[in-house]
């Protein structure tokens, strides 16, 4: 446990952006029996004593829901307050310190991992034109080390002598660096003797100090064992028909892939916090790490997937890509966009995180399972409140420019010339179509039209393009326009296309 310092300034930080506020939207409280109907029925199929659920949106914990027990014996009430173990949750915060060293100028991405590690040094790798493991490398599991779930997990207690034995005497690789993303805690737990020598000090301590104290996470730590018993989860696993409780372990070499302990109450501050770092901005920095920073953890390597919703029925089929970024998994969906996700398995717990920066809201369920992780009930209470309008995407402003240009699109269409944008256009778009062309387009296309409404608002895609829809008498016009990155700004392109109703 420790004294928060710095909260005043991670309060800002996770005050919503006040140009992107979205519209009033409907209370989440309403969907409150669907919500406990999807995680009973979860809980019940997977045997789980104990869960806090909870979404985080304008930078605070905007719903909670607990249920169960967080002890079998006491049979102690699971709380917003109940410290759960998060497991792999925890390679975020490792991520965003190298990140923040980073930032500090105390190491470099492309750095060899053996610059900071010395026992790495010594390392036989598998083919002679392999290239050193890099900083880079272990953040984005691509270091060419076997995946490691089941192994990994139980060397959390690992003591830091034994971790430097097994660090010099080697690893066996499954393959050359940088072939392939394949998940390794071992990578993690590099890490987090990276950050150690790096800052001459524990792991740990740059992430309490730096992370968590920061943003009011007091309750949260590694030091599991100094918690007190009755605020914590104990886990447990499902074996022969009933409860058996997984040892606690304690903090070790390893705690950086898997070892953090917190509260619905205090990782609703951390979701918080990393929500506010989308859209870019001008606002005064004022969390524990620049926004860019945060945002640099969402940029995925090219070694994509093919990704299906962990979810039930119709909201399944939605196939998308996966790709690692750093600490996260980053998808891209067809409904939510950009997706950060991530699932914690651990002996005796379970957890799953969804972050959606487009929507400005993050889904969390925490578990005293063993590896029961609550993926499903996660994106199905999503889809939920999607489909409800709880939740929607943000509506990135019109630049003015974009404005400006979308009304020379709509006179463009109103004089069935291009004459509206004389002097305004860049040199590529005469060449691509006459402008006795552009005047047959237009005509021979409003005459299949027939009337067209044209005042609906573009929907920018960006400050330089964007798209518009408009209703006609025999249809509709679908219209893009992208402007051209010259100084003074000038059109590009701009198209209507015209779909005939049914």
């Amino acid at each position: 446990m420790r004294t928060a310092t710095g909260l005043f300034a991670a309060m800002l930080a996770l005050q919503p952006f006040s140009a992107q506020a979205q519209q009033a939207q409907p209370d989440i409280a309403a969907l409150d029996p669907q919500i406990d109907g999807i995680l009973t029925k979860w809980m019940a199929s997977n045997h789980v004593p104990g869960l806090v659920f909870g979404v985080v949106r304008d930078g605070r914990l905007a719903y909670v829901k607990s249920k169960g027990v967080q002890d079998i014996e006491q049979k102690r009430p699971v709380t917003p307050d109940t410290l759960f173990r998060i497991a792999s949750m925890t390679k975020a915060f490792t991520a965003l310190s190298i990140l923040k060293l980073r930032d500090e100028g105390r190491l470099g991405l492309d750095d060899p991992a053996d610059r900071y590690v010395p026992e790495l040094r010594g390392w036989t790798y598998p083919t002679s034109d392999s290239p050193r493991i890099t900083i880079r490398d272990l953040l984005t599991h691509t270091a060419g080390f076997v995946t490691d779930d089941p192994w990994g997990d139980r060397q959390t207690p690992l003591s830091q002598t034994a971790f430097t034995t097994l660090l010099r005497a080697g690893v066996p690789f499954t393959r050359a660096p940088e072939q392939r993303h394949e998940y390794s805690n071992l990578g993690y737990a590099i890490l987090g003797r990276v950050i150690a020598n790096v800052t001459k000090a524990p792991y740990r301590n740059y992430v309490e100090q730096r992370l968590l104290t920061p943003l009011g996470m007091t309750a949260s730590g590694f030091d599991v064992l100094a918690h007190p018993r009755d605020k914590r989860a104990i886990g447990y696993r499902w074996e022969n028909e009933a409860w058996a409780q997984e040892p606690t372990m304690k903090d070790g070499a390893f705690n950086s892939m898997g070892g953090l302990e917190v509260s619905a109450t205090d990782y609703a501050k951390w979701l918080g916090f990393l929500l506010s770092a989308w859209p870019a901005r001008n606002d005064p920095e004022t969390g524990p790490a620049r926004r860019a920073t945060v945002r640099r953890m969402a940029q995925g390597l090219n070694f994509a997937a093919v990704f299906h919703r962990y979810a039930t029925g119709g909201d399944k089929q939605c196939p998308g890509t996966v790709s690692y970024g750093m600490g996260w998994r980053v998808i891209g969906d067809c409904d939510y966009g950009t997706v950060l996700a991530h699932g914690g398995g651990f002996p005796g717990y379970g957890s799953h995180v969804m972050v959606l920066p487009e929507f400005g809201v993050a889904f969390f369920a925490l578990t005293n399972r063993t590896y029961s992780g609550p993926s499903q009930p996660v994106w199905d209470i999503a889809a939920l409140l999607r489909e409800k309008g709880v939740i929607a995407k943000r509506t990135e402003p019109v630049s003015q420019d974009l404005g400006s240009f979308y009304a020379a699109a709509q006179a463009v269409w109103a004089a069935g010339t291009v004459d509206p944008l004389q002097g305004r256009v860049s040199m590529n778009f005469p060449m691509d179509r006459t402008a006795a062309n552009w005047a047959k387009v237009l005509a021979e296309t409003k005459a299949r039209s027939g009337p067209c409404e044209i005042g609906a608002p573009v929907q920018p895609d960006g400050a330089m393009s964007g798209m518009f829809t408009w209703p006609c008498a025999n249809g509709k016009i679908t219209g893009t326009l992208i402007l051209a990155p010259t100084r003074p700004i000038t059109l590009q392109s701009l198209k209507y296309v015209f779909e005939p109703k049914g």
